[in-house]
Order: structure tokens, then sequence, then C-alpha cells
């Protein structure tokens, strides 16, 4: 759950300040789950949340948006994973805690309850809040579906290294892309040489998100190019990486090359930008290829 305080006053330490508290589902797997509903796709959802008010409501607002969350396991006296922001007057971030202690709960033991979900599946989508042991479980078991990877941020993107042979695409931006090659990506030469060395470890599909400089993506038989963001009136900058990883996987299960996956997923990225929220409640195929065309 994503709750997020903002205010106009100057905040004062130790004091109570007035202003604007919100709530929106959240989670990178989940917003992207959500997006590959509205997609048009037949979802299967796993993650752990608490026996409690945000546990109920994520179920809820992510069964309605078309994603079977069945095997979503309800843990007992755990907490549902949350992010809490503070605002202040100027906008940006002061302050953020995240709580996501009840992911230890997704475990090998639990994910061997799936396997034959896991196995009939088209395609995977991890990202790397998982535990090591939770990932390389998934890794170890794999029956030949690609996996799509957000690394999630550079710290935890590292648990990852074990694995980039088995990982079909990478999304990731400038930060995890460094921390994984481990040299500096403060240029488009660095940027082509990290996404080499990805290709080098086995990764098929490499899309690194740049912020205002676009879009890079590379695929292992050569292809690979810039792409453009899409020019729109940003709302919220969240869970605009989420929809670009839906897009691609959307990409994949259309048999699309990576080119034309790339700006599909840049446009599920930017009509994700004009919403309040991290998912846009009129995602579809169609309204992407709508603004795709009007660009």
């Amino acid at each position: 759950m994503d709750i997020s305080a903002r205010t106009q006053h100057l905040l004062t330490v130790g004091d109570s300040t007035p202003g604007q508290v919100r709530y929106a589902a959240g989670g990178v797997a989940r917003n992207v789950a959500e997006n590959l509903a509205r997609l048009g796709h037949q979802v299967c959802f796993l993650s752990a949340v608490g026996d409690d008010l945000h546990g109920r409501g994520l179920l809820e607002h992510t069964h309605n948006a078309g994603v079977d969350t069945r095997a979503c396991w309800t843990v007992p006296g755990a907490a549902t994973s949350s992010y809490v922001s503070l605002h202040g007057a100027d906008g940006d971030m002061a302050f953020a805690i995240n709580d996501m202690a009840i992911l230890e709960h997704i475990t090998p033991e639990r994910l061997a309850g799936q396997a034959e979900k896991l196995r009939t599946a088209a395609a995977w989508m991890l990202d790397c809040n998982l535990s090591e042991a939770a990932l390389e479980w998934l890794f170890t078991h794999m029956h030949g579906a690609p996996v799509f990877v957000d690394p999630v941020s550079a710290f935890k993107c590292r648990r990852l290294l074990p694995w980039l042979a088995q990982v079909h695409t990478l999304k990731a931006n400038r930060l995890e892309a460094q921390a994984l090659w481990g040299y500096a990506v403060e240029s488009d030469s660095a940027v082509e040489h990290a996404t080499r060395w990805l290709h080098a470890q086995g990764v098929v599909w490499v899309v690194l998100s740049l912020g205002e400089r676009g879009v890079y993506w590379s695929a292992r038989d050569g292809a690979s190019g810039w792409q453009a963001a899409i020019p729109v009136s940003v709302r919220t900058a969240t869970g605009a990486g989420d929809a670009l990883l839906a897009g691609l996987l959307h990409g994949h299960l259309q048999d699309l090359p990576l080119r034309q996956s790339v700006l599909f997923a840049v446009g599920c990225a930017a009509l994700t930008l004009t919403a309040n929220q991290a998912n846009h409640p009129d995602l579809s195929a169609a309204a992407v290829q709508q603004l795709i065309g009007a660009g």
C-alpha cells in the first residue's frame, strides 16, 4: 500500500502538520500484474499480504482489475507491505519508510505449492523485493518460460547477479545497471557498454529507462536503439516504470520484435504518467495504440 502525506506548510519536527494523506494500491509486481490484466492478459499474482485492512483492500482492488489473486498468501499477524512518504511544500519527498518484511514469508516451501501454476505460465515477471532464497528457488525450478525482471533498486538488484543467464528481459534504470555492471553509467557510451555486458551474462532483452533521455533498448542478436519519451502532461511519475515493463511483456506475448515492444511500452508509460495513481484505470491496448499514433 502506498501512503503519501503532503503539506503546504513548513514541516516542523515533533509537531503535527495539517495536510493531505492518500492511499493507493502499489507494489512493483502488483502494478505490472494490474497493467497486464488491463491489456487483456490472464494474470496470476503470487504475493503475501497481512490479514489486515490494507491486505484485504489490495486483494480486492487487484481482483477487480482482472487479476487472479487466489494464489496470494494471507499471513496472520503480519503487516501488509507498505510505503509511506512525506512531502513538504515544495512537493519533494522529505522522508520515506518502507515495510516489506512480510515478503520473507514468500519461501521456497510456499512457492513449491504453486509449482503447477508456474510450470504452465507463458511468462514470469518477478522483482528483486523477493528474498535470495525465493529467487534461487524460482530460477532453479523454471521450466523454460521467459522471465521478465524489475530490479526494484540499486541495492536489491544485486540479488539477481547469480541468475542473469536465465533472465529474458531486464528493465532497469541507470543506477540499477550501474550496480549490476560495477561501473558508472553516466554517458551514452557507458549505457551501451553496460548493456553489452548484460548480454554477455545471458540477458536476451535489455531496456534501460533513462528519464528525460528516454529509453535505450538492446537485443542480444545485435538490434539496438534509442526511443524518446512521448510528451504528456505529467500528474505523477509513480508507476510509469511498471507500465513500461508491462508493455514489454505484452509485446513479447504478441510476438513483436523488441523495437515495436519498446514503442508500445513507452506508450504504456506515457499514458500512466497522466493518471493520479500508479495504474491508469483506462489503460488498454487500443488506448496505447491511439497515443502512439497521435505521437
